[in-house]
């Protein structure tokens, strides 16, 4: 288990050209901190900038302005080298996408992280069978991207999040793609090891279920933070 941080962003602001004329202002001068151990929806509108803050938290992208603090250092202005050891090490992303390799089974998948750290082998096994056992995928685990399910990709990518036991889970969408039941499960998987682990998690949804289930929301609108409390 990676220690857990206290994480920040302060006065961040995110723009992109994407090749247009004028700048795509994502964020705009969003500050907020995330103590150890929370559990914070981020919800609004498409477009509010919601997956830009989960990459600036979890160091894949960097600010136009503004820091990235984690335990007060801001981070942002390490070395890409440096900032992928902190991404391996202490942060699990659940994507929208989920990114598994076609070429790897659910269990290598799964392993891949564990792989990067040069854990033994016999250890990233267990381990992944653990993981995908939790997400109710055993029988499937020497299945490729390609024979599952969009929901069974899903719990995958879940169960890869979580295989270098992070100090910062993020997860962008993370039942999208599920029913109800196993919404619920994941949900359930996901706060369990949360509260196990003392994490932090953010969970970006547009689902109202999914938020109900986090103690702080936050609610987002054109790039800035508009609402930050217990109710949703």
């Amino acid at each position: 288990m990676s220690p857990v941080p206290e994480i920040a962003v302060r006065a961040v602001s995110k723009s992109y050209s994407a090749g247009r004329p004028e700048e795509v202002r994502a964020l705009r001068g969003v500050s907020v901190v995330l103590p150890p151990g929370d559990v914070v929806s981020v919800e609004g509108p498409s477009g509010c900038g919601k997956t830009t803050l989960l990459n600036l938290l979890g160091l894949l992208d960097v600010p136009s302005q503004g820091q990235v603090l984690w335990d007060g250092r801001n981070v942002a202005v390490r070395s890409e080298r440096e900032r992928a050891r902190l991404r391996l090490t202490g942060v699990g992303f659940i994507f929208q996408r989920f990114y598994l390799l076609p070429t790897m089974t659910a269990r290598e998948n799964v392993e891949l992280p564990m792989r990067a750290l040069g854990r033994p082998a016999g250890e990233r096994r267990a381990r992944a069978d653990r993981l995908l056992a939790d997400v109710g995928l055993s029988p499937r685990a020497e299945a490729f991207p390609h024979e599952l399910s969009g929901g069974e990709e899903q719990r995958v990518a879940v169960a890869r999040a979580l295989a270098n036991a992070p100090g910062l889970l993020l997860a962008d969408e993370p039942t999208g793609e599920l029913d109800r039941a196993n919404t619920d499960q994941i949900l359930d998987l996901l706060l369990r090891v949360q509260a196990e682990s003392g994490s932090t998690l953010l969970l970006v949804t547009h689902n109202p279920r999914v938020a109900a289930r986090a103690r702080r929301h936050l609610r987002m609108e054109d790039g800035r933070i508009v609402g930050d409390g217990p109710e949703a």
